[in-house]
């Protein structure tokens, strides 16, 4: 087969510059999907760039985010996210469950407890597994922050009322190792969302964005929530998200200590331990394995 040729005559660029094949893992935890790298051994150029290649649903894989599991020295493995517009953040609920089903599955880490390391520091999880596949993950996401500098809030309080359309809503902040903005007093229609939740989460009283919840309260005891996730926008589930909504619920006399937290996706199983930690149990599902072509 003869050269591509360019209109210049040389041989066409995209021909001449070589591919590195990249093997990925696709996963969700209701429907918060993720591309998952094994980086044990074979380091990753970019990944900031790599997550907007990979994560594009259009000219990608596509993904909420690009996961990284790599070695540490301090827990069975590190954890690094990149949400789909390159933005690193400190930790995701549902991306760490994927993970732990990912080494779990994968014969990498075989054990019913792993400790993982984020940014957020490290966590530990229970595998429940059968015939040796993870079926579900429970995460001890750690205590929640409502220190405004440490979540943080360019305000004195955590608990915020912030000017809508016209309209003042209360907004309660917390930190499960990345900031979250809850309010209890809309529960938006789908255009509103998308709207509100993009300017919100830029809004100068988040001096490092946060992540939005806009939620009611449903008649299992529990609440509905719509969330705008920082760097990711509108997502079927959010883990951390779904921690902090049920941390203001209790603080604000709405929720109890216990209480299943739906999403669009899905619902998650949220606790208040007595130990003042919040623990996460929900689903990880494996999608499928596939490879990746990445021009250099």
């Amino acid at each position: 087969m003869p050269p591509a040729i360019g209109y210049n005559g040389r041989k066409h660029p995209n021909r001449e510059r070589a591919a590195t094949e990249l093997q990925f893992t696709k996963m969700h935890g209701l429907g918060n999907d993720f591309i998952i790298l094994k980086c044990f051994r074979q380091p990753i150029d970019a990944p900031d760039a790599l997550a907007r290649k990979l994560c594009d649903r259009h000219f990608g894989v596509g993904a909420d985010g690009l996961i990284l599991a790599l070695p540490s020295s301090v827990a069975d493995a590190r954890m690094r996210i990149f949400n789909a517009d390159g933005s690193e953040p400190e930790m995701c609920g549902n991306g760490i469950r994927c993970l732990g089903k990912f080494l779990y599955d994968g014969g990498l880490c075989r054990k019913p407890k792993l400790a993982i390391e984020t940014l957020a520091g490290v966590l530990t999880l229970e595998v429940r597994g059968q015939d040796g596949v993870c079926e579900a993950v429970t995460v001890d996401m750690g205590a929640p922050v409502f220190d405004p500098k440490a979540i943080p809030v360019a305000a004195d309080s955590n608990d915020l009322e912030l000017e809508v359309d016209g309209r003042k809503l209360r907004f309660f902040c917390v930190s499960m190792g990345n900031p979250h903005a809850v309010t209890f007093d809309l529960y938006p229609p789908e255009a509103d969302f998308r709207r509100l939740g993009a300017l919100l989460e830029r809004h100068n009283a988040f001096p490092r964005r946060a992540n939005i919840e806009f939620c009611r309260l449903n008649a299992s005891g529990g609440a509905d929530v719509q969330v705008w996730e920082r760097g990711a926008g509108p997502t079927l589930a959010c883990g951390t998200g779904a921690c902090a909504v049920l941390a203001a619920g209790v603080r604000l006399g709405l929720l109890p200590r216990r209480a299943g937290i739906t999403l669009p996706g899905g619902t998650l199983d949220i606790l208040w331990g007595d130990d003042g930690h919040l623990h996460m149990t929900g689903p990880a599902i494996t999608v499928f394995d596939g490879s990746y072509k990445v021009q250099s």
